[in-house]
C-alpha cells in the first residue's frame, strides 16, 4: 500500500465532544476506582500508543484530546501522520502526565482511534483494488451514530471520498422515494423543481429501464443498484458520459475490481463503516 497525502485533520470543535462523551460514558458516576485504588494521585508515566497490526493511521487527535480532558498539563507527541500507512510495531504517539489520566483516558482514546483505522485501512484496501481504473471508492450514511464526522474522515484517510454527510445536503432518490411519487420521472421532475442551485440531485434505479426515464429528468448521479456486470457495462454505455454513474448494493473486495473495469465512476461501499475491523493499537508504558 502507498501513504496519500496528508488531509486536513479534523477540527477539535467536532472532535472533542465526540470523545468528552465517550469519557463520561467510561467513566460513569464515580470515575476510574481501579487507578484511584492503585495509582498514586501525583504518579507520572510516560506511555506509546503503538499498532499491533499494520494500516493506515487516522484519529490521532483523538489520543490527545482525551488525555487533555483529564490532564490539561499533559504532553502529546505525535510520531505518525494521519493517512499515512505504518508497519506492525510502529508508535503512533508518546504521551506524558498524570498517571491516572492517562489510565483512565487509555481506552476512550484505544476505541476511537482503533476504530478510525480500521475503517481507513480496509478504504486503502478497496482503494488499492481499483487502483488503474478511474472509479472512486466512496462511504454511505451507514456510520455509527454519533461518529458520522470521524468515520468519513478516516474514509478519506484511507483515500476514498465522501459521500453525502446528511439528509440535507443532496437530495438522493431512493426506491421508496419512487414509490411514494409513483414513478422514477416524477420523483427526479420533483426533486429538480425543489433543488436550489447549489443542490445535487441524484436517483437510484434498479433497471436499465428505469435508468432511461431517469436519464429523461437530468439528474446529477444516477445510483446503479445491485447491477449485474453485464448491466453495469450496458448502462455506461447508454449514458455516455452524460452523467455520473454510481455503482452500488453488495460491494466486496472481492467484486469492487470487476465493478470498476465496467468504467463506472462511482462504487459505494456501505462496508467501510458498517463492517470494518478495529485495528488493533495498545498502550505501552515505557517509564518516565
Amino acid at each position: 500500500m502507498t501513504p496519500f497525502p496528508t488531509i486536513a485533520p479534523l477540527p477539535d470543535l467536532i472532535v472533542a465532544p465526540v470523545v468528552r462523551a465517550a469519557l463520561a460514558e467510561d467513566m460513569g458516576r464515580a470515575g476510574d476506582i481501579t487507578a484511584q485504588a492503585c495509582v498514586p494521585a501525583d504518579a507520572r508515566l510516560t506511555a506509546d500508543f503503538a499498532v499491533r497490526r499494520g494500516g493506515v493511521v487516522s484519529g490521532l487527535s483523538c489520543i490527545r484530546l482525551a488525555l487533555a480532558e483529564l490532564d490539561p498539563d499533559a504532553t502529546f507527541h505525535p510520531l505518525a501522520v494521519d493517512g499515512h500507512v505504518v508497519p506492525a510495531g510502529t508508535a503512533l504517539a508518546r504521551v506524558s502526565g498524570n498517571a491516572r489520566a492517562i489510565l483512565t483516558a487509555e481506552r476512550t482514546a484505544l476505541n476511537l482511534l482503533g476504530r478510525m483505522c480500521g475503517i481507513a485501512t480496509l478504504t486503502q484496501d478497496y482503494v488499492d483494488c481499483v487502483a488503474g481504473t478511474k472509479a472512486r471508492i466512496t462511504d454511505t450514511r451507514k456510520t455509527t451514530p454519533g461518529l458520522r464526522a470521524l468515520e468519513k474522515y478516516a474514509v478519506r484517510c484511507g483515500g476514498g471520498v465522501n459521500h453525502r454527510f446528511g439528509l440535507d445536503d443532496a437530495i438522493l432518490i431512493k426506491d421508496n422515494h419512487v414509490a411514494a411519487c409513483g414513478s422514477v420521472g416524477e420523483a427526479v421532475r420533483r426533486a429538480k423543481a425543489f433543488a436550489g442551485h447549489l443542490v445535487k440531485v441524484e436517483v437510484e434505479v434498479d433497471t436499465l429501464v428505469q435508468l432511461q426515464e431517469a436519464l429523461a429528468g437530468d439528474p446529477d448521479v444516477i445510483m446503479l443498484d445491485n447491477f449485474s456486470l453485464a448491466d453495469l457495462r450496458a448502462a455506461v454505455e447508454i449514458v455516455g458520459g452524460r452523467v455520473t454513474l454510481e455503482a452500488s448494493g453488495g460491494v466486496t473486495l472481492d467484486t469492487v475490481r470487476a465493478i470498476a473495469e465496467t468504467g463506472v465512476d462511482v462504487i459505494s461501499v456501505g462496508a467501510l463503516t458498517h463492517s470494518a475491523k478495529v485495528l488493533d493499537i495498545g498502550l505501552d508504558a515505557v517509564g518516565e
